[in-house]
């Protein structure tokens, strides 16, 4: 009898879209099983390192059989990509919710700085999350299968980022102007939380957390770059003479 084929890779990051419904029992439960397959991965990544985690054993801190892990996650290392991709799709969409008339440098530093600061009504789910994945980053150098997945994640990330920036600049923006955003954005985000992640200080800390980094790393590589301009807002009222 033949193997179960395995999974495609991780599909890649797109950029956000409003859902016209709410997605089906199915797509949460399986959203949520990945999500927990990725937590206990990072953690036994980060307690014993690359070459003491095993896809059985991950599959058994997590509660499911072998035969499971495999219908979501081709490697050991791919079982890492939904705990980095969550904060990334909730950067997108955050980003893409920005309001009309907003500059598109203010509209990407507002929301990289939500997207590091665990504040709000889920600020431990989002302090947790941090913490697996300095703890992850931490491994990432040994492994190149690891480091593999955090490079692809952020590939797929500055692909994803140009669209939405695309619909918030104003029309007729040079395109390139747009990929270099998009990846001093992105850069910005990975320089940040490697730096982060080797260090010991809070996620909150307000002058070494991930959030500071990122907007002083998002303002030191945009200070060169012709900044998009943002669409105007037809409801701002025009100002006073």
């Amino acid at each position: 009898m033949s193997a179960a084929p395995r999974p495609p890779a991780s599909p890649p990051l797109s950029p956000p879209v409003q859902p016209s419904s709410r997605p089906s029992l199915t797509e949460r439960r399986k959203a949520e099983t990945e999500r927990e397959i990725a937590r206990h991965a990072a953690e036994l990544f980060s307690e014993r390192g690359a070459a003491g985690v095993t896809a059985e054993g991950i599959a058994q801190a997590a509660g499911v059989s072998l035969r499971t892990f495999y219908r979501y996650f081709r490697t050991k290392e791919e079982a890492v990509a939904p705990l980095l991709t969550g904060g990334v799709r909730q950067w997108l969409a955050e980003l893409a919710a920005a309001p009309g008339g907003l500059a598109v440098e203010t509209a990407l530093e507002r929301t990289v700085r939500a997207a590091l600061t665990p504040g709000g009504p889920h600020a431990a789910a989002r302090a947790e999350a941090l913490l697996s994945t300095r703890g992850l980053l931490r491994t990432v150098p040994g492994d190149p299968a690891l480091r593999s997945v955090w490079l692809r994640v952020h590939a797929e990330t500055e692909e994803a980022l140009v669209p939405v920036l695309t619909r918030l600049a104003r029309e007729g923006t040079d395109p390139l102007d747009l990929r270099l955003m998009a990846a001093a954005a992105n850069t910005a985000m990975r320089v940040a939380m490697e730096t982060w992640a080797a260090d010991e200080v809070t996620p909150d800390d307000p002058e070494r957390g991930p959030a500071a980094l990122a907007v002083r790393c998002l303002r030191g590589l945009t200070a060169g770059l012709r900044a998009p301009r943002a669409q105007e807002d037809p409801t701002a009222r025009p100002p006073k003479p």
